[in-house]
């Protein structure tokens, strides 16, 4: 496997790892248990969107920082 791409798993995983992290503190501390299906989904929603964007954003973040340190090595 090509280092390039051992790097973006790497940063990938990190990203979800964050997207997990804050769609569980959000689930847990800020939405409120619903009452309905219709809550819940809104509920998840809510958070999938917070996650996901912390995922993608951290991941990136990730990727070129690493992709950086890498470059000055060489």
């Amino acid at each position: 496997m090509k280092h390039e791409n051992k790097e973006a798993l790497k940063s990938g995983i990190i990203g979800a790892g964050m997207g997990f992290l804050m769609s569980f503190l959000i689930n847990f501390f800020l939405v409120p248990f619903p009452e309905s299906g219709l809550g819940n989904a809104f509920n998840n929603g809510i958070s999938g969107f917070v996650s996901g964007f912390m995922g993608g954003f951290m991941g990136l973040f990730m990727y070129f920082k690493m992709s950086k340190s890498n470059d000055s090595e060489n």
